[in-house]
């Protein structure tokens, strides 16, 4: 992937309106459980970024036929769990970490053997969260010694349910093991020791398989088939969030944001933004194919800082990028606890975002689990590196907005995996941004 560096004029306002793309989340479930049906499903609203799309040529490489995405639109024709064919090749999920965990538990349950690698990113990052509790299952699962992928799927192994409680609050390693449950005998249980996002549960209902929840416990019985159904997916909270804290941050901005997912279990980060003093208003709500949206106007407004409440946290763990935006922006002193699950992210989200912030003359106190951000007026400009993280470059380009020098990025060519069109965006919403595929430069 050709290096691509941005460099984002200072100040300015964000106003217009905005669909931003498809929830990352649901776009991927809506192809592994479309793959898994009988009969053929329609999906519209699908993200077109590299995670989603390699989520796709893994299911085509396992025998399925898929038509698209063209404008946001697919054809999966399903083959059920039995039509899936070995592959010819490894397993290539690129950047995708939603790929490789929830594709560990659904390939698990299969006759035949599957390697799951990506790119260097990817596969520095930990997978025994996941790899253990399949185990547990009867997985075989072989990974590297430091518990890293290439993940080695030795087929042809009985699984059998679980009641299995997560250390630490996660939908991947959840949403993994219920998909193993799917092919397992007898019933999985998995209890979360906080919410987490329900794509997967309310998706699978869509697709006809029961799933069952008892507070923070939820359970489905193996043996169960999918049905073919119609997908709409919502705009991407996760990317909505930088468009959010861009206009909540840049005085005289005024954005409305368009059928955006509003799933309980995504709408943390809405919850920190009006604490620390957001103007956020909900100017209606619809459900579609079980997912709540709702279409978000968000005017600027003076931030404070906070003590991020913890039970938030994992409501928001996508968002926190922005989010420490935010926190450099507002008044006074914010406070982040309880967010050690950043450090194994893309990046180690809690020390890039450090090193950021301070290039930018912020004061950051990064902590194991969080960091102390003491927000200021202006920023400076300055020259920070997004250590190939998405999220992080989309953050750094939104805090040019309060500062009062360019701020140059480097390395943001992943952004497209999650927010194809985000530089143009940008510019159609009144900033100025210069992209280039050399070595950035200091301002």
């Amino acid at each position: 992937m050709q290096n691509e560096n941005w460099r984002v004029a200072p100040g300015g306002a964000i106003r217009g309106e905005a669909r931003v793309p498809g929830d990352k989340s649901i776009s991927h479930r809506a192809v592994m459980l479309g793959a898994l049906a009988d009969g053929t499903t329609q999906v519209t609203g699908l993200l077109e970024g590299a995670d989603v799309l390699a989520t796709i040529e893994v299911f085509r490489a396992l025998g399925v036929a898929i038509d698209g995405p063209e404008h946001g639109a697919v054809t999966v024709h399903g083959v059920g769990w039995e039509g899936l064919r070995p592959p010819a090749s490894e397993l290539d999920v690129g950047n995708s970490g939603t790929s490789m965990r929830l594709l560990a538990g659904l390939l698990a349950g299969l006759p035949f053997d599957t390697v799951l690698t990506g790119d260097a990113s990817l596969n520095r990052r930990p997978m025994r969260r996941v790899t253990e509790p399949l185990a547990e299952m009867g997985a075989r699962i072989t990974t590297s010694e430091a518990g890293t992928a290439p993940l080695r799927i030795h087929g042809g192994s009985p699984l059998t349910g679980i009641d299995y409680t997560l250390p630490v609050a996660s939908a991947q390693v959840k949403s993994a093991l219920l998909l193993a449950g799917m092919r397992a005998a007898g019933h999985t249980c998995v209890t979360e020791p906080a919410p987490t996002r329900d794509h997967t549960e309310r998706m699978l209902q869509g697709f006809g398989y029961p799933v069952s929840r008892d507070l923070a416990t939820v359970c489905l019985e193996g043996g169960r088939r999918l049905y073919a159904t119609r997908v709409d997916v919502p705009a991407d909270i996760s990317s909505a969030a930088f468009l959010l804290v861009a206009a909540s941050i840049a005085p005289g901005s005024d954005l409305t944001l368009r059928h955006v997912g509003w799933n309980p279990t995504r709408t943390g980060v809405v919850e920190i933004l009006r604490r620390m003093g957001a103007d956020i208003e909900v100017l209606g709500t619809d459900e579609v194919g079980g997912e709540p949206v709702a279409d978000l106007r968000v005017r600027s407004a003076g931030l404070r800082g906070i003590a991020i409440p913890e039970e938030l946290v994992p409501l928001a763990i996508d968002e926190f990028p922005a989010l420490f935006i935010a926190a450099a922006c507002a008044e006074g002193e914010t406070l982040l606890t309880g967010a050690a699950e950043l450090r194994v992210k893309e990046s180690d989200r809690i020390a890039v975002m450090a090193e950021g912030l301070q290039a930018l003359g912020v004061t950051v106190e990064p902590r194991e689990d969080g960091a102390r951000i003491v927000g200021r007026p202006v920023l400076d400009g300055g020259q920070v590196h997004s250590h190939t993280d998405h999220r992080i470059a989309m953050a750094f380009a939104i805090a040019a907005l309060r500062a009062e020098a360019p701020v140059a990025i480097e390395s943001c060519e992943n952004v497209r995996t999650s927010f194809p069109g985000f530089v143009e965006l940008l510019r159609r919403l009144g900033m100025g941004v210069e992209v280039d595929a050399g070595p950035a430069h200091t301002p």
